[in-house]
């Protein structure tokens, strides 16, 4: 079965030579080399469908990045879907040209098999150059029956098993369940949920007891029903601060993180190996859980323009005030500081890979395939 491919196309808002923009970042002894022209088009491959919120995240950029650059490139969005956003990924790796025109629009979906060595994964993000990368956050909440604060709650859900809908338990909210788990709550998986939303429906219907929601579906979504008394927030994620410390989310300055929570517990620590499997997959899953990213081979001066303008759009009030809107009060990584922090979090030992696999095995009947 071929994997279905959708093109959007985002025409010029005009376009100027970008020789010398080249050639202008170039060091002064190069110049006189040849200058590397910057593509008219360039070609985003998005390995999710249409109108997820992948798609809406790179619609977003390429308009605010076709803007940046000083070319204004028409950047043509290519929606391949398939295998949770593997397949589309692997058709990238294998055939994308390293001419500057071709970059991959990621996610959690996308880092999470590539940590776990999914044998369907033909990809390797060593390969490729962060350009810029866009932080997210969430919240746990619960049903009210449970009391109407976070230590009343977790007290409740220790000893009263509930049920959390969730999608697949090697996606997404994989590190919620984790975090379930690590703080001794009797969360029972219930896996197959289409998206986070129709998890959201059944904690509406009262078939679950707990549920999950990033930052804008949170404000959007779950918001109201906190307003409303059918909801009470637990805990959030947390974001991650420039020395790689989970902290409390702006979003939600007066919810506990998972952290503070199980780092509260006696005899628990930042070394123990299940927080550092959370540590790692929260890394790369949340605070990197969308990346635009092109091959490794792109000549240099067209990587450090693409660089240059995302490192403008985090200084730009119309694009903050929008961003929030559409992702949440949180500050875009870029460049440097964003390969530093995928190389880090990509880096899962074998001995917390194995973890991972004997913890879904043993404790929800889950066995994942590796190489």
């Amino acid at each position: 079965m071929h994997a279905k491919r959708t093109h959007t196309f985002f025409p010029r808002v005009g376009r100027r030579c970008a020789f010398a923009l080249a050639a202008a970042l170039l060091p002064l002894g190069a110049q006189a080399a040849e200058p590397v022209p910057m593509p008219d088009t360039l070609e985003w491959t998005v390995p999710f469908g249409v109108g997820g919120g992948t798609d809406v995240w790179a619609r977003f950029m390429s308009h605010w990045m076709g803007e940046a650059l000083p070319s204004h490139p028409t950047i043509v969005i290519d929606n391949v879907p398939g295998g949770g956003s593997i397949t589309g990924t692997n058709l990238f790796s294998a055939r994308a040209d390293a001419d500057g025109s071709q970059m991959l629009v990621t996610s959690a979906s996308t880092q999470f098999p590539a940590m776990l060595d999914d044998p369907r994964v033909r990809y390797d993000y060593a390969k490729w150059t962060p350009i810029i990368a866009a932080p997210t956050g969430g919240v746990i909440y619960a049903q009210p029956g449970y009391g109407k604060d976070t230590d009343t709650i977790l007290a409740a859900l220790r000893e009263s098993p509930t049920k959390f809908a969730m999608q697949t338990p090697t996606g997404l909210e994989m590190p919620v369940l984790l975090a379930f788990d690590l703080l001794g709550l009797k969360v029972e998986p219930v896996f197959g949920m289409r998206s986070r939303g129709e998890g959201r429906l059944a904690f509406e219907r009262g078939e679950a007891g707990v549920d999950f929601q990033t930052t804008s579906a949170y404000f959007s979504n779950v918001a109201p029903l906190v307003e409303a008394g059918k909801a009470v927030p637990l805990f959030s994620l947390g974001v991650m601060n420039a020395d790689n410390v989970i902290e409390r989310d702006p979003a939600f300055p007066d919810l506990p993180t998972f952290s503070e929570l199980y780092l509260a517990q006696p005899g628990h620590s930042r070394d123990d190996i299940a927080y550092q499997v959370f540590h790692k997959f929260f890394a790369s899953g949340y605070a990197l859980q969308k990346l635009l990213l092109v091959p490794k081979d792109t000549p240099p001066a067209l990587i450090k323009a693409y660089r240059q303008a995302a490192a403008t759009l985090p200084e730009r009030e119309d694009f903050l005030t929008a961003a929030r809107n559409q992702v949440g009060p949180y500050t875009p990584v870029v460049g440097e500081v964003a390969a530093k922090q995928l190389d880090s979090a990509m880096q899962l030992s074998d001995v917390r890979r194995q973890w991972v696999i004997d913890w879904l095995k043993s404790r929800y009947g889950v066995r994942v395939a590796t190489r």
